[in-house]
């Protein structure tokens, strides 16, 4: 719920405060978590701008839990069909995002791309070597036929055979616009990626920068999704390194509020802003879920207690429960051959209503995720401390 700014916390003189529970509800509104949409999933996919997709099953659980409508083989054949493709996007991680998409946001993200590569480990390895030149011979290679990791640095080494080969390989990989072949990406496929061009594979070559119109276009769709927003987590969502420069420049154009810290906010017009005691329905959210990676504070809906109980040591992100709209415990499924079972861990006991509304969400997720399996179970653990 908006109320009206304290002096010190709106010392920018600008913009209602917002609390926690009004940004959550703002969040959810926009990423279908309120109500699951009638949208398709490629609809889903670019109203989120992309979904994480480090492994190959959590984007389908992402839409499942979005979607009115949902079957693996909806996203599986977008995929097959080229209309939606996985590859190195947003900070560098792998994401899904429609062919469209993929052509306009990652010239935006090249820059990017090639100052993570820089700063990695890595790029101490490519010292001295002309690497628009590895990038070019890695693109020649590929445009031959798709390659593996592998392969692209066997074909790499013929030409720079005194550097390690898997260190060319990932330059390449970094920096240039590629995509994975299917079945890489898909639904339980956990074989090797191989790799395309963009060029190739969707008919269209890809920049290595795009204008400012197209940076404030792509914030604008993050505010869209996201907002309210401030630039800093604009940063952390995008890896862009000047987004309160062109936040700046998109102002007249915004609603502006601050949060309970002073942090301001950024904001489209028009956004759903539900009141902050809009009812939530509990949702099962898959690993590495956009909503717990898109902002540098993450309060509006993981409380800081609980972040290294989601958050692991080795760069995870757990499936989590939303209760009341917040992180209030995590989950996890187990196939067999002949069985699968959901179980959920809260933080703290459940209501009556709460564990019912979740056993009937894990129950139609069971339905999706493990349609071979005869016997389904979902069960609830003890309260993780």
């Amino acid at each position: 719920m908006p109320v009206k700014p304290r002096a010190a916390a709106a010392s920018g003189g600008e913009g209602e405060v917002l609390r926690v529970r009004a940004l959550n509800r703002a969040l959810l509104a926009r990423q279908c978590l309120l109500e699951r949409s009638a949208q398709s999933p490629l609809q889903m996919i670019e109203r989120l701008i992309g979904l994480q997709a480090q492994a190959p099953n959590p984007p389908y659980l992402g839409l499942w839990t979005r979607l009115r409508k949902f079957s693996l083989d909806d996203l599986s054949q977008a995929m097959h069909a080229r209309r939606i493709v996985r590859a190195t996007m947003m900070r560098g991680t792998l994401h899904l995002v429609s062919a469209d998409d993929y052509r306009a946001l990652r010239p935006v993200l090249q820059p990017v791309l090639r100052r993570l590569s820089m700063q990695s480990a890595h790029a101490k390895a490519l010292n001295g070597l002309d690497l628009a030149a590895v990038r070019k011979a890695g693109a020649d290679a590929l445009r031959e036929r798709p390659l593996s990791a592998t392969a692209l640095g066997a074909a790499l080494s013929a030409h720079w055979p005194a550097h390690d080969c898997n260190e060319l390989a990932l330059l390449v990989r970094s920096v240039e616009p590629l995509v994975h072949v299917p079945p890489a990406g898909i639904w339980d496929s956990h074989k090797a990626a191989s790799f395309a061009t963009a060029q190739d594979w969707l008919g269209a070559a890809i920049a290595d920068e795009a204008g400012d119109a197209a940076i404030e276009t792509m914030l604008l769709r993050y505010l869209g999704a996201f907002g309210p927003a401030s630039a800093r987590d604009a940063a952390v969502w995008s890896g862009l390194t000047a987004t309160r420069q062109h936040l700046q420049r998109l102002r007249p154009r915004l609603r502006v509020f601050h949060d309970e810290d002073g942090t301001e906010l950024f904001d489209l017009p028009d956004a759903p802003r539900p009141h902050e005691d809009t009812p939530v329905p509990p949702r099962l959210l898959p690993e590495f879920d956009n909503v717990l990676l898109a902002y540098a504070q993450r309060a509006r809906i993981l409380p800081e207690a609980r972040r290294a109980s989601v958050f692991t040591r080795n760069g995870l992100v757990a499936a989590t429960v939303l209760i009341d709209g917040f992180v209030g415990g995590v989950w996890k499924l187990q196939r067999e051959a002949a069985a699968a079972t959901l179980t959920i861990t809260p933080f703290k006991r459940l209501s009556a209503a709460d564990r019912a509304a979740l056993e009937r969400e894990a129950e139609d997720c069971l339905r999706v995720a493990a349609p071979e399996q005869a016997r389904r179970e979902v069960r609830f653990a003890a309260v993780h401390k």
